[in-house]
């Protein structure tokens, strides 16, 4: 009999390792973003933000982000783009917005990607941000909905930093913190987050500011 047991407990973990070697861990989701200052990668959390996560890769699988502009630069807290058109600075079409899940448990810190919106807690839609600095202030509060973060920089956020710091101003329609030579988002396209080399985000130099959040 506890032969027989012993057989059985063998045949059952030999199931589970044939089952396990047939159904990998599925490898974490990233995007790459080409700009013509250089590109990032950003690794996706589906799992702490999902509709976000959904709602972002639905404009980059329709290839949205290509040919739009990286349009407000604040020194010391975010670079923001992926809603104005590079070519005449107009807020192209969007999808409905989607719902805030700033309560993920994700913060603001220096290096991770959230979704843009404006005053209305729900009214994120495709516009997304690189946090340059830890900014807390957009982090929720229980009487305060906060900014969803959904990802990180996992590669290049020394051209996310090259970015933050040139000239910005008023430039055509953009009245204020936009760059004054365009920074455009050529394309955002699907990778492998084990294919990026992970960089460490190293704490950022540049003096601190006041500034609103992105919308």
């Amino acid at each position: 009999m506890f032969r027989r047991t012993r057989v059985l407990h063998s045949f059952a973990i030999a199931l589970l390792l044939a089952s396990v070697s047939a159904h990998p861990a599925r490898a974490a989701q990233a995007v790459r973003v080409t700009t013509n200052m250089g590109e990032f990668v950003i690794e996706l959390n589906a799992e702490r933000a999902p509709l976000t996560v959904a709602n972002f890769l639905r404009y980059v699988n329709e290839g949205f982000y290509s040919g739009t502009l990286v349009h407000r630069v604040v020194g010391n807290f975010v670079i923001q783009g992926g809603g104005h058109a590079a070519a005449d600075y107009k807020l192209k079409p969007v999808h409905e917005p989607v719902v805030n899940e700033s309560g993920n448990g994700l913060q603001n810190k220096r290096g991770t990607v959230g979704l843009a919106r404006s005053s209305g807690p729900h009214s994120g839609n495709s516009q997304f941000y690189v946090n340059i600095a830890d900014n807390p202030d957009l982090d929720p509060l229980p009487a305060r909905w906060g900014y969803t973060v959904f990802g990180r920089v996992i590669s290049g956020m020394d051209v996310v930093d090259r970015i933050g710091v040139v000239p910005t101003g008023s430039s055509g329609p953009l009245k204020s913190e936009a760059p004054l030579k365009p920074v455009v988002i050529e394309k955002i396209e699907l990778t492998q987050a084990s294919a990026a080399a992970p960089s460490a985000v190293n704490p950022a130099t540049m003096p601190a500011t006041d500034s609103a959040p992105p919308q």
